[in-house]
């Protein structure tokens, strides 16, 4: 009897965490089947108009963390602030494109030459945080636009990503860009396994 209340608990668990992670992906308008039989896809990213955390907009956010880490130690929080912004092409797109391709089957990156571009936009980003003896996950939410490369305004398919999660095991993540890189990360594996699901 323990068991089988064990068993049916975890099938209970698992079912729900299948359920979370289908909520959190919604297409919006269009059809994604347009990418069936595709190999590669172009892909932008835009951090255009984005909010962080409490901050309506990432100028505020970027200017209150400079000026904390910089009364801290000299320099320091200008070096975060260009940590800030390399950290999108070093770590959050590589992430995003690595884990799209594994799930979909279809390479995510910098190709001019396919015929779709996929636009990654962030509308918002939690940076979590990390103080050691407590911890937050980093979450962001993205707006991804498909469109046809030769003609942008041709769009294809809008999806919603919505909270994908930056965590780490272990709970090491002490770097806001290590957090934010695996919530890119989380969103590239979310969305690749929907668009192998439904582009057919």
């Amino acid at each position: 009897m323990k068991n089988f209340i064990s068993l049916s608990l975890v099938i209970a668990i698992t079912i729900s965490s299948l359920t979370a992670s289908a909520q959190r992906i919604k297409l919006e308008s269009g059809d994604i089947s347009a990418l069936a039989g595709e190999k590669e896809i172009n892909t932008e990213f835009v951090y255009d108009g984005m909010s962080v955390g409490k901050f309506k907009t990432e100028a505020e956010y970027v200017a209150k963390k400079t000026e904390e880490y910089n009364k801290k130690e000299s320099g320091r929080g200008d070096n975060w602030a260009k940590s800030w912004v390399a950290d999108r092409e070093s770590r959050f797109h590589p992430k995003f494109n690595e884990l799209f391709g594994r799930e979909s089957g279809i390479a995510s990156g910098s190709a001019p030459a396919a015929k779709y571009t996929m636009i990654v936009k962030t509308v918002s980003t939690e940076p979590g945080y990390n103080i050691g003896i407590t911890r937050g996950n980093a979450n962001i939410y993205l707006v991804v636009t498909i469109v046809e490369t030769a003609n942008r305004s041709k769009e294809v398919a809008r999806i919603k990503v919505d909270k994908a999660l930056g965590r780490t095991f272990g709970g090491f993540d002490f770097d806001t860009g290590l957090r934010i890189g695996e919530a890119y990360a989380d969103a590239g594996k979310a969305l690749g396994a929907y668009v192998k699901k439904n582009a057919k």
